[in-house]
């Protein structure tokens, strides 16, 4: 038999540097979670739109200017408690931009070093941003090669690749902790409608669609959950189908949609999708823009009129109800493509009558959108 006194002579005995670090970095993100108060949902009044009442929850307020602050934190706790984040770590992230700035941040906040895989036409103000939080930003010509090099990236440095793609839909707790669909809900809670008829989200990972759809499920709430996709992606075909090997082109609306159906992607949980046309989103996105005094980015316009094509079918039905969305980040950053005209004119697209069509409806209610 063993004798009793090796057990505690086997225990490992001193400090634990990793360790240590890990609890230390814990209380940095934690730190950062509890300086930052909830995102404010907005309820602007269209006149066109009697007895459906449309709520944005503004996401772009966060530090880093967009819903993926809330992911890039969460990224960053999974990777920790799972011992794949230590204090040499070099971070690797594949990234249409946002993504990629909230992580920047937190490598920052941490003292990690963070490399940036993206497309080259990503916008020059997100790379800015990534740069001025000491981020390295590496391009590659086609958005599905991302993935390949991130990995290879993070192997070469002996890094972790946080692979938002695949982990988003884990890395945050679906059931509550503050997550953005309880924090949606809540917000909810006073409202005449507190239950919404609707929750309207596009998809990038699919985390967020994710964490929205097993939420409602998780409360046993009557809301339904409409996900809007954009040209040039793979989810919408996929969930029609049924088949999550589809594949496509790429998207031009920054931060939504993706060439190939991600990991986080669970069409299981979606009770509705609309493929929104690019000019579509644009045109929306400059029409919110107007009515909020502010600029929005482009996923915010998908958003939108995706929102706007259900209160049109609710308008045909008769019916009443309330709707609900997210600005996902800010439209500065979008200044030299989607609030430019020359770039349209470049990208051979017109909004004009989409703009009209999105105008009229909110006015008066009369043209709706197809």
């Amino acid at each position: 038999m063993m004798p009793d006194h090796c057990f505690t002579e086997c225990l490992p005995s001193g400090a634990n540097p990793i360790r240590d670090w890990g609890r230390h970095a814990i209380e940095l993100l934690l730190g950062d979670a509890r300086r930052s108060a909830d995102t404010h949902m907005i309820k602007p009044v269209f006149k066109g739109l009697p007895g459906i009442s449309i709520y944005f929850k503004d996401e772009s307020t966060h530090p880093t200017g967009s819903l993926k602050h809330r992911l890039a934190r969460s990224l960053f706790l999974y990777g920790i408690c799972n011992g794949r984040i230590g204090p040499e770590t070099t971070l690797v992230e594949a990234s249409s931009g946002s993504t990629a700035v909230s992580e920047a941040y937190f490598a920052h906040l941490l003292g990690l070093k963070f490399i940036a895989v993206m497309p080259r036409s990503t916008s020059h103000q997100k790379v800015a941003a990534i740069q001025q939080f000491g981020g390295q930003c590496h391009f590659v010509d086609h958005a599905g090669e991302v993935y390949a090099v991130a990995e290879h990236l993070a192997r070469a440095a002996g890094g972790h690749y946080l692979d938002q793609f695949t982990n988003a839909e884990r890395a945050t707790d679906w059931r509550g902790n503050n997550n953005i669909a309880q924090s949606m809900f809540d917000q909810m809670q006073a409202e005449a409608e507190p239950v919404p008829d609707w929750v309207v989200m596009s998809a990038g990972t699919g985390g967020t669609s994710a964490t929205i759809g097993r939420y409602i499920r998780y409360r046993n709430l009557e809301t339904r959950l409409c996900v809007v996709d954009v040209e040039g992606s793979a989810f919408y075909d996929a969930w029609r189908s049924g088949d999550m090997g589809a594949t496509a082109p790429g998207s031009r609306i920054e931060g939504i949609g993706r060439p190939r159906v991600e990991p986080s992607f669970i069409p299981g949980v979606i009770d509705h999708m609309i493929r929104v046309p690019d000019a579509a989103s644009i045109a929306a996105a400059r029409v919110l823009s107007e009515r909020l005094f502010r600029r929005v980015g482009g996923s915010s316009g998908t958003n939108f009129y995706g929102v706007l094509s259900i209160a049109a079918q609710m308008r045909r039905e008769g019916r009443a109800g309330a709707l609900v969305t997210l600005i996902c980040d800010s439209g500065d950053r979008y200044g030299a493509t989607y609030f430019n005209d020359d770039w349209l004119v470049q990208q051979k697209i017109d909004i004009a009558p989409w703009r009209a069509q999105i105008e009229d409806f909110l006015d008066h209610g009369r043209t709706l959108p197809v």
